[in-house]
């Protein structure tokens, strides 16, 4: 009998393959439920749950766990604006107070410590999901184990009252330092560079609107980069001499940025330049990164070309070009000085900021120009990358494609070729022409100045032309 049994082969083995499976998920889920019922937990409420779980799966519609890539996202944001304004807010102090100040250190302790303590608690995911569930306005499906522990439950309610403790201090932190921010002020006095250090004023003759004099026109003797023999001056110009426009680009950080300059041509007289520079004071240098951090004051400088640009192509060696202007009127011109000369009274009457982005030596001319032209110049990503400014004016007409009148147009090479200014004046003896137009007609060798338009019409119709060939070309 016993052999009998031992030799025959149990009754609950003879099942079909899908009833052992069966019998092996309830063999896995008779151990589970042991280590579960160890730690305290019912079995009865694990066999409920996995009757519920049961359901779920095999219910066809049921509505599938929802995705996590939004949450992921906007955890990745809510990260990226804390770490971005907090950058910004140090860099701020920073080019204000300088990095000896104790201020600064001060105030970089106080934000990267609250910053990291936010990381330390998983402020991320928390504030991510409750935003999200805000946003989206759907319910987060949790499978949340049963009989949890009130510990839990006080950890997680420490740890969300922290998190907005910290999130607040912090907002509290940058409000308060933004606000600082603004009130800073730009100021007229300071310990200016020699370059910088006088204002162009002017005043109209009485009897006739068209004669302007100028004062503190700038007219120094360049010996190197960094001395110079002092000269400020007075001159008088007739509008109604004007004849032309230069503008004139020099490189001296990469083909992407350059100081843009613009030169007034007079029929009788030698050119006028201007420039928007920052106004720097004694010891100081400028900084792209600074100038937007209102670190340094807006200047208008009106100065002879033997001086603003030679400085730049023979005392400094920066790479200089000069791009005569086509396709104007002489309103059009008349009207961009009295633009200059309006700029001047405001500045004087009222300081303001250089701005990198909105407000540098390129994009107050395009602002300026774009009015005056009856907005002939449409807006471009070039305007903000000034080293790019040549190569838009061509595009746009203002840039004659065949002012040679021959069957070749010029391409931007040939113009980058033609207009190049170094080495027309290497070895140039600037203090040898103090008040003449030798350097002026010097950097213009190769170049055909181009005569302004007749009518509004002929203008327009050049411009367009001339971009037309650009575009084919």
């Amino acid at each position: 009998m016993l052999q009998t049994l031992l030799w025959s082969k149990p009754s609950f083995l003879k099942i079909n393959p899908m009833s052992l499976r069966a019998f092996v998920s309830r063999l896995l889920s008779s151990h589970s439920n042991s280590h579960r019922s160890d730690n305290g937990l019912d079995s009865h409420g694990l066999e409920a749950d996995n009757l519920n779980n049961g359901i779920k799966a095999s219910a066809p519609n049921s509505n599938p766990p929802k995705s996590k890539w939004r949450h992921y996202l906007l955890q990745f944001l809510i990260a990226l604006t804390l770490i971005l304004s907090a950058v910004w807010l140090l860099l701020a102090i920073w080019y204000q107070f300088g990095g000896h100040s104790v201020i600064t250190w001060l105030t970089i302790a106080l934000i990267v410590g609250v910053l990291a303590t936010l990381l330390g608690v998983n402020a991320w995911s928390k504030t991510a999901e409750k935003l999200m569930d805000r946003l989206t306005s759907e319910r987060r499906i949790s499978n949340k184990k049963s009989n949890v522990k009130k510990t839990n439950n006080k950890k997680t309610t420490t740890k969300k009252t922290a998190t907005r403790w910290l999130v607040g201090s912090y907002a509290a932190i940058w409000v308060i330092g933004f606000g600082w921010f603004m009130t800073i002020e730009p100021k007229q006095q300071r310990d200016w560079m020699p370059e910088v250090s006088e204002r162009v004023t002017y005043t109209r003759d009485a009897t006739n609107p068209d004669l302007i004099t100028l004062t503190n026109v700038r007219n120094f003797d360049w010996h190197n980069a960094d001395a110079a023999t002092e000269r400020w001056e007075t001159r008088t110009i007739d509008m109604s001499k004007l004849s032309g426009v230069d503008v004139t680009n020099s490189y001296w950080m990469g083909p992407l940025i350059a100081h843009t300059l613009v030169s007034f041509r007079f029929e009788d007289d030698r050119p006028l330049a201007f420039s928007f520079e920052i106004r720097k004071e004694n010891g100081e240098s400028f900084s792209a990164l600074a100038g937007f951090f209102r670190r340094f004051e807006l200047s208008l400088v009106a100065a002879e070309e033997r001086d603003i640009i030679y400085t730049r192509s023979n005392a400094r060696g920066e790479q200089v070009y000069l791009f005569p202007i086509s396709h104007l009127q002489q309103h059009e011109v008349k009207a961009l000085f009295k633009s200059y000369l309006i700029a001047a009274d405001e500045l004087n009457e009222e300081p303001t900021w250089y701005n990198t982005l909105i407000s540098n030596c390129t994009n107050i001319i395009f602002y300026m120009a774009r009015i005056v032209s009856d907005d002939r110049l449409p807006w471009d990503y070039r305007i903000w990358v000034s080293g790019w400014l040549p190569n838009y004016l061509h595009d746009v007409g203002m840039l004659d494609t065949n002012p040679e009148k021959t069957g070749q147009p010029w391409s931007m090479d040939t113009w980058y070729e033609r207009t190049h200014i170094n080495p027309k004046v290497k070895g140039f003896h600037n203090n040898n022409d103090i008040h003449g137009s030798e350097f002026s007609q010097q950097i213009r060798q190769g170049i055909l100045i181009p005569s302004l338009a007749d009518s509004r019409t002929d203008a327009k119709v050049g411009a367009k032309s001339a971009a037309q060939a650009s575009n084919e070309y």
